[in-house]
């Protein structure tokens, strides 16, 4: 039996409460913005729907993985946490880049730097009123790596960032050219372009 490849509004339905609501709040308000960039500029899901596409895909890995891997050793957070951090994760994409004449996507100034994409995704959540408990503002904040905060002295990333960033970089870098298996595809893993 093969696993579901969920959709992203399913798995809204997998958050808690105030989240959930406010998970598809703005989804409601940005459908359209965000169905209309692509995943990145150059390195993973280049296509337009791709950043939807990738939200989507990270989430799914975020299921599977979580129970696979739970049942054997219990994480020290759950389904909901892990969701909510991948649907944020890359919330800053559909403003941080401009189409240019030339047809190629080119950062926003003002989103060029990793600081002020993390700023902005924090004050987007803050607008919605999404509020974070100290494991996730850890795995908001780490989700991509520990950078230059790394030290061999003690744990940067928590457990909750670490599987975060697991998920994504499985679907970035080892499923970075489309949500679908050569053989036999997830079911409901089409890409966005595909179907819209």
């Amino acid at each position: 039996m093969h696993p579901t490849y969920h959709t992203i509004e399913e798995m809204i339905e997998m958050l808690s409460e105030p989240n959930r609501g406010t998970c598809k709040t703005i989804l409601a308000d940005n459908r359209e913005l965000l169905q209309a960039v692509h995943g990145s500029s150059n390195n993973h899901q280049v296509w337009q729907v791709g950043y939807f596409d990738h939200v989507q895909e990270t989430m799914n890995i975020v299921v599977m993985l979580y129970n696979a891997l739970n049942p054997l050793r219990p994480f020290p957070f759950t389904l909901a946490d892990a969701l909510l951090v991948n649907f944020f994760h890359d919330i800053e994409k559909p403003w941080k880049y401009e189409l240019g004449e030339d047809g190629k996507l080119y950062y926003r100034e003002e989103l060029k730097d990793k600081e002020a994409q993390r700023i902005f995704r924090m004050q987007k959540m803050h607008e919605y009123g999404i509020r974070l408990t100290e494991e996730q503002d850890n795995a908001m904040w780490y989700v991509e790596g520990e950078f230059a905060d790394y030290t061999n002295e003690r744990r940067v990333m928590g457990p909750l960032a670490a599987f975060c960033h697991m998920c994504d970089v499985a679907s970035a870098r080892i499923w970075f050219d489309h949500p679908r298996q050569q053989h036999g595809p997830l079911h409901g893993a089409e890409r966005m372009q595909d179907i819209t």
